[in-house]
């Protein structure tokens, strides 16, 4: 082999393998070299500038200083309530909605939180004797009003009526939605606007889902709690 050639084959050799180039040698970039600046423009440009580590957390503001967030509820109120006939004062957030201030403040668990959307009518409770899902009422609207929850249908550890009837006609399977089936059938039952026909009935009872599928026995104790108090009538 010649000197010439081996003078080449040795700069073929530092060139892939990213040798730097000796003094008086050719100075082109090697392919690592290439790939770590192409990896390092990369980078840069995804990260659109970004902040070293100890600057941003340098430019956190502290929890101290930091203003609360809209809408969150930062105080308290008083709200009075007659919850089943006993005068009730509680404190709430601006934002607690009633069914969680049944549940979670005054123990009344009777009322079961479903969907948390109002669709499946599980938390109805009746307020100024209208039914609503309590799980979309804020509580601070219900200052001074009327709440009934299913713990107060029972009058002197008598079952009332319609709950009697669901217990003969076996209307419920799981039991998670009838505290809202019967709050919402107690309602109808004192509507005379709601025709007494099966269908009507169960348009009336539409907000009310029972998972269960128990909703022809539902139909039946409602309506023998209907036709019982027309016969004493």
């Amino acid at each position: 082999m010649t000197e010439i050639d081996d003078k080449n084959k040795r700069s073929e050799t530092e060139n892939s393998t990213g040798a730097s180039a000796q003094p008086g040698e050719s100075s082109g970039i090697s392919r690592r070299r290439f790939l770590q600046s192409a990896g390092a423009s990369t980078l840069a440009a995804a990260g659109g500038g970004l902040v070293p580590a100890m600057t941003a957390k340098a430019q956190v503001p502290s929890q101290e200083n930091a203003a609360p967030v809209q809408g969150t509820a930062v105080d308290g109120h008083e709200v009075r309530l007659v919850v089943n006939g006993v005068q009730q004062r509680v404190n709430v957030t601006s934002n607690a909605v009633l069914l969680d201030v049944l549940r979670d403040t005054l123990r009344l668990n009777g009322t079961k939180k479903g969907c948390d959307h109002g669709q499946c009518g599980a938390c109805t409770v009746h307020v100024n004797d209208v039914a609503v899902n309590s799980c979309l009422s804020l509580a601070v609207m219900h200052e001074g009003d009327a709440i009934t929850t299913v713990e107060g249908l029972a009058s002197g550890g008598k079952l009332s009526k319609l709950q009697q009837a669901f217990w003969e006609h076996d209307a419920y399977q799981c039991g998670y939605c009838t505290a809202g089936q019967m709050m919402s059938a107690t309602a109808i039952l004192a509507d005379a606007r709601v025709p007494a026909d099966d269908h009507s009935l169960r348009e009336a009872m539409s907000g009310n889902i029972c998972r269960c599928g128990a909703y022809r026995n539902i139909v039946a104790a409602i309506q023998a709690v209907r036709h019982t108090a027309k016969r004493v009538g």
